[in-house]
């Protein structure tokens, strides 16, 4: 008899870029089922025990006297959340309590063979050393079907009514293709969570696309917001108690697939609070545009019911790999300084090959956190973004690059562990032309290439030659999708005579900093002694640069 198709394929294709073809997703399960057959299922099964309430064991992030190991599993990275084992993707906005950051993400600990997500929860106390605490809300467990994405917030005067303090998740549970959206609460600070004997606090109307319910505290108008992935539309609803849900307005938007994981939120333009604006954010198909999946974001104003936007939809990153993304501020800050920054994390991956990738007994990451500030644009408001300050904390003596002229090339002193941040400041030349590149290379191969042109006032990411963009996939094929070979870019017009490249690097993964904008994306080195070298084509100047280790977060078994 032919081999039984695993349900875990069936069930996460429900997210997939709205362009997807039926071939593309035949192959998929192909490669699954391939997969099955070749025991590749030497992980071996075991999920994180759950810890006592937090305030007990802390987790502290080492100090930056060590550099990543250079040894590796694979190509787990260095300084990026992974899971132990097994499945990770979107993650869940942290929350802060009693001097811990509280995150969640979905994890599968059945991939490949079997199926659903859960929430798996980590903490940390600087949004950099992760500490895996174990699966806090488990699959399949009240009838309704596996846990998806959702929101934790912590219901400060207990308007839900299982007490002030009482951490409460909104989530989707999906059971034979109907999506629900449950309620889920925890009386030991979001260590572990049970189900409202009421659920679904929403049952579906009938809609195909109903998931990743967003929660927002409307303090102006005392109500709970919730933000609802609707297809094309995002709904609005409005509560009092997160139990009972009201449908108030929607917002639809054409062109950009089916939309999810909407996030919704207040900033000052450049830290004015007079200049304060509602964002409104969800990730979406670029396609048309030349681009792939990833969050867009419109700003506008907002009245209590209905978001109405002041322009045309811009994009959060130009990679390929940054989804799913959410954002939250600092609860400890005063107010002007929480509408001035927000963090973001986004799921470093994407649907058209995050089962392609080779690794072996762990799939999918968090990318780091970054910052973002809403700047002035060109007529609009622009989400601009950085590398979180506490990274700092992960480096080691950063190494002096001299400026001049790049010539033949310069090589760049980078760690053997593959893990460091390298920022270079490139000079306009006189032409106004050229371009510079900062060339990824192991076992004297090129397999990324991180670059800046000042003729078309662009940075980019090129990885046409990794380990995935050039191999063949288990049947002898073509290997990965196409879109994996293509080039991202973003439009950063030099403010002045130079341009600054900020540019992190760990063993599978490479995210990029350049005035505000950003480039994430997945790169898998072939085997071999890792280099980096600048180069370019007609005359660019450096200006000057360093290279500096960054140490590993992974903490040692116990």
């Amino acid at each position: 008899m032919p081999p039984t198709l695993p349900r875990t394929v069936l069930a996460a294709l429900r997210r997939r870029p709205f362009l997807w073809s039926a071939v593309a997703a035949v192959a998929v399960l192909a490669l699954a089922v391939s997969l099955v057959l070749a025991g590749n299922g030497q992980e071996g099964r075991q999920e994180g025990a759950r810890p006592g309430p937090a305030g007990s064991a802390a987790p502290s992030g080492p100090p930056p006297t060590e550099t990543a190991p250079g040894e590796g599993p694979g190509y787990r990275p260095a300084y990026h959340l992974t899971p132990d084992q097994r499945w990770m993707n979107d993650p869940q906005r942290p929350f802060f309590l009693d001097g811990m950051w509280h995150y969640y993400y979905l994890y599968n600990a059945d991939y490949p063979e079997g199926n659903g997500t859960e929430w798996f929860h980590a903490t940390s106390t600087d949004l950099v050393h992760w500490k895996n605490e174990g699966v806090a809300i488990r699959k399949f467990r009240n009838g309704l079907g596996d846990i998806e994405t959702g929101s934790a917030v912590v219901d400060a005067e207990g308007t839900a009514g299982f007490g002030k303090g009482a951490v409460i998740a909104v989530l989707t549970q999906q059971h034979d293709g109907v999506q629900r959206q449950s309620l889920f609460y925890s009386t030991d600070k979001g260590y572990s969570f049970q189900s409202y004997g009421q659920n679904p606090v929403m049952e579906n109307p009938g809609a195909e696309h109903w998931r990743d319910p967003r929660i927002v505290r409307d303090d102006a108008n005392n109500q709970w917001l919730m933000l609802l992935a609707e297809g094309s539309k995002i709904g609005f609803y409005t509560s009092k108690d997160l139990k009972q849900w009201t449908y108030v307005s929607g917002f639809r938007q054409d062109g950009l697939g089916i939309l999810e994981c909407p996030d919704f939120f207040q900033m000052d333009v450049d830290g004015d609070p007079a200049k304060r604006t509602w964002v409104l954010a969800a990730s979406a198909n670029g396609s048309a545009e030349g681009r792939t999946t990833g969050p867009a974001y419109w700003t506008g104003s907002f009245d209590g019911k209905a978001f109405t936007p002041a322009g045309g939809h811009q994009w959060l990153d130009g990679g390929a790999d940054f989804y799913a993304a959410v954002t939250w501020d600092d609860p400890r800050l005063p107010d002007a300084q929480r509408k001035a920054s927000r963090h973001a994390i986004g799921w470093m991956n994407n649907w058209a090959y995050a089962r392609q990738l080779p690794t072996t007994d762990w799939h999918g990451a968090a990318s780091v956190v970054r910052d973002l500030r809403l700047e002035s644009g060109s007529g609009r408001p622009v989400l601009a973004s950085s590398p979180t300050a506490a990274l700092a904390s992960l480096e080691g003596e950063a190494a002096q690059v001299p400026g001049g002229d790049l010539g033949d090339g310069r090589e760049l002193p980078v760690p053997d562990s593959g893990a460091f941040k390298a920022e270079v400041e490139l000079a306009r030349p006189a032409s106004g032309t050229g371009e510079a590149r900062l060339l990824l290379q192991s076992g004297g191969t090129t397999y990324a290439t991180v670059g800046y042109d000042f003729t078309a006032g662009r940075a980019f990411v090129l990885r046409d030659g990794d380990a995935v963009a050039g191999g063949k996939d288990r049947q002898g094929g073509s290997g990965v999708d196409d879109s994996y070979r293509a080039a991202r870019s973003v439009e950063v017009r030099a403010a002045g005579d130079t341009v600054r490249l900020t540019v992190f690097v760990d063993r599978s993964s490479v995210e990029v900093f350049v005035a505000g904008q950003a480039l994430t994306s997945l790169v898998f080195p072939p085997p071999g002694h890792r280099e980096a070298r600048l180069a370019t084509d007609a005359g660019v100047q450096l200006k000057g640069g360093t290279v500096t280790a960054l140490a590993g977060i992974r903490q040692p078994s116990s």
